[in-house]
């Protein structure tokens, strides 16, 4: 399933790309409900199919399959009772899917070539960790604002995990069932506060610096994250291009430790790390400036889109 937020008449609701539109699920689960008799199907529906990505994760395999359920139920929905819960595109104002995470945790240092492009000599034992905040999340097709204190800005196209299931110490084999889905980020940096101090916090940490979506995939979709192609434009360039099978420490390892340090959570992302190609590490360096744009396309995800102003 291809989840998304999305914002219609000034509310925040949980869609589906569905046969080229927007669906709204909470609203097909009330139709779904109405069906079949229930009484009060509105206050059912948000129960079952809340309209918060993170409510939803929290509900589990039950607001999932509540979920494919209400889109095999609008399969047989007469067309004025679709049309009462299908936008198009254009019609809606597509959000990060997740709005409003616990934790943006980042994994710095996780591509072979990318540690060599950007002079480090030796491959890091354990997973190079650093956080992101909300301030940071932007939609796909939003625009990213450059601060006029940033003049090294730089893009990392990264594979995202949404998190599913609270879990502290959590072992490898168990990982990949605490995984809800996947997604496309852009580890926004702002190199030249990034290198000020040994802690790159400030480097990583300006509004809007961390565009993702357009969407999360279901974990259902995609078993094996590691068979995924990564790819990022800068004006129609292809700077970076490799595969998530390169990570030095794959999705189950990087789940598996980060649970070691602290709880994981539903709606918790991690950003899992770029690949080689980056503005820094090309000579001359490259850096974004206003009126570029960025894309980061991932195999089975999507493309996600922005434009630096």
């Amino acid at each position: 399933m291809r989840l998304l937020t999305f914002k219609v008449n000034g509310q925040p609701k949980l869609g589906a790309e569905y046969d080229n539109h927007v669906l709204d699920l909470n609203q097909t689960c009330q139709l779904m409900l109405a069906e079949k008799g229930e009484p009060s199907p509105e206050r059912l529906a948000d129960a079952l199919l809340p309209s918060d990505m993170v409510q939803f994760l929290q509900g589990g395999s039950r607001c999932l399959q509540t979920a494919y359920e209400a889109i095999e139920f609008l399969g047989k929905c007469k067309e004025e009772s679709r049309q009462a819960v299908l936008f198009s595109k254009d019609e809606v104002d597509v959000l990060a899917p997740v709005v409003n995470p616990g934790k943006i945790l980042c994994v710095g240092r996780n591509y072979k070539e990318h540690v060599r492009e950007m002079k480090h000599s030796d491959l890091p034992e354990f997973p190079v960790l650093f956080a992101k905040f909300s301030n940071t999340i932007a939609a796909h097709n939003e625009p990213i604002p450059v601060s006029k204190h940033v003049t090294q800005f730089d893009y990392e196209a990264e594979l995202a995990v949404v998190i599913g299931r609270s879990g502290r110490d959590i072992e490898k084999d168990k990982a990949l069932d605490y995984v809800a889905g996947y997604m496309c980020l852009n580890d926004l940096s702002a190199r030249d506060w990034q290198t000020r101090t040994p802690q790159w916090l400030q480097g990583k940490s300006f509004d809007k610096a961390a565009p993702m979506g357009p969407v999360l995939v279901t974990a259902d979709e995609i078993p094996d994250p590691q068979t995924l192609e990564v790819r990022q434009w800068v004006n129609g360039e292809l700077r970076q291009s490799a595969h998530t099978s390169q990570m030095i420490f794959d999705v189950i390892t990087l789940v598996s430790y980060i649970s070691q340090v602290m709880t994981l959570e539903p709606g918790d992302i991690i950003a899992t790390g770029t690949p080689s190609g980056v503005g820094a590490g090309m000579n001359p360096k490259s850096f974004l400036k206003p009126g570029d744009t960025v894309r980061v396309e991932i195999e089975r995800i999507g493309q996600l889109d922005n434009r630096i102003v």
